[in-house]
């Protein structure tokens, strides 16, 4: 019986193989025609790194994560400031409302450039605020500014808005 199934999966796999013809050729990064991924990550240049800073009030920046949300810690004189960055392509406001009355925060209707957008505060955290807005293609696109205690009386809500009115206005 053993030899039954080894026998079968043998001709399984010799029955899905196939020859490609040819010589394979390493290509440079970048080179291809096909540029699906060339941008993967630029959504994380949306704001430049100094304006992130300048806007939250640092003078020093630093990277972290990036993908599908973006992270950066800036240092100045009101201590560390957490900032993030999210581009969901399929996410949409009523989803980022739900998700954040479920989470109890105060979530506020505002306008951005023109645009539909939400503001969510989480209830204990006055120095935390985050402002959603439709993306200029389709989805979401979000700041979230957080001012770690005793960092002083920044507007963290200020930030947010600030950062995604230059991530909408990409003129500037």
């Amino acid at each position: 019986m053993k030899r039954a199934f080894v026998a079968l999966g043998v001709v399984l796999l010799a029955g899905c193989s196939t020859t490609v013809e040819g010589t394979p050729t390493a290509q440079p990064f970048g080179s291809g025609t096909d540029s699906a991924f060339t941008d993967l990550l630029t959504e994380c240049d949306a704001v430049a790194d100094d304006r992130i800073a300048e806007t939250v009030g640092g003078d020093a920046i630093q990277r972290g994560f990036f993908g599908a949300i973006c992270r950066w810690d800036v240092a100045g004189p009101n201590g560390i400031v957490k900032v993030t960055f999210n581009w969901f392509e399929n996410g949409s406001l009523d989803s980022e409302r739900d998700a954040n009355e479920k989470m109890m925060y105060s979530v506020e209707d505002i306008t951005v450039q023109g645009r539909k957008a939400i503001r969510s505060q989480p209830p204990n955290d006055p120095g935390s605020c985050g402002v959603t807005a439709g993306s200029p293609d389709s989805g979401v696109v979000g700041w979230w500014v957080q001012y770690l205690p005793g960092s002083g009386s920044t507007d963290p809500c200020a930030a947010a808005t600030t950062l995604m009115d230059l991530t909408i206005n990409l003129s500037r």
